[in-house]
């Protein structure tokens, strides 16, 4: 259990001070501005749906829940200028995701645990459809899942005879600047998965949100 001089951000963010109740009486309390500002962006999130907010407003959303008593307008846009987009935040490392000035430990786990989520309902997307006709959504379904990756990842999409994808795995994971790769280790996992293609994804952690994807041609 957290103690009270925790330095949690979550409780470092708060509003403004209770006045005492002889306070109270004298002048009314003004609550802070944000509030709002939350409920109109709540209320067009609703009627609109998510297509209508760009991505600090709806990463300010998010935030709502994670950091809930500040103005997590400046920290959004924040996050979005270090790291380019709403997936490439939630990709980022914990470690990086801190360095943000509102982000700490608490709410940099938060978003892993949000980042996951979203991971896994990549995956359902993509698992069992044509990935091939959507490379936009196989390209941004792969930087979120490595573009912030610190060692170099050789990943492998394999396929069945319709293209549909039938796993996603890491194959190898090297160094910030090296990996290995075992062709023999490839073909025998496809041949284990009756796979007819793969796609391989490899990163480039010292280029950041560089990744490369190469299409082995039908067996």
């Amino acid at each position: 259990m957290e103690s009270a001089g925790d330095d949690d951000e979550r409780s470092f963010f708060s509003e403004v001070p209770v006045p005492s109740v002889a306070n109270a009486r004298l002048a009314p309390v003004e609550k802070p501005h944000y509030l709002g500002h939350r409920d109109r962006l709540r209320d067009r999130f609703a009627s609109a749906g998510p297509g209508a907010l760009p991505d600090y407003e709806l990463l300010e959303l998010l935030l709502f829940r994670l950091i809930p008593r500040a103005d997590t307008k400046p920290v959004a846009k924040a996050l979005l200028a270090r790291f380019g987009t709403f997936a490439e935040v939630l990709g980022a490392p914990i470690a990086l995701l801190q360095e943000v000035k509102g982000i700490g430990p608490a709410v940099a786990l938060d978003l892993k645990v949000v980042a996951a989520t979203a991971q896994r309902m990549a995956h359902g997307e993509v698992h069992g459809r044509e990935v091939l006709s959507s490379w936009t959504q196989l390209l941004a379904y792969c930087r979120a899942a490595m573009a912030f990756e610190t060692r170099e990842q050789f990943r492998i999409l394999f396929l069945d005879k319709k293209n549909a994808l039938i796993a996603d795995e890491v194959q190898q994971t090297g160094t910030v600047d090296h990996t290995p790769v075992y062709p023999r280790e490839v073909v025998k996992r496809a041949l284990e998965l009756s796979a007819t293609a793969i796609i391989l994804v490899h990163n480039h952690p010292t280029q950041p949100i560089s990744i490369t994807l190469d299409h082995a041609p039908n067996r």
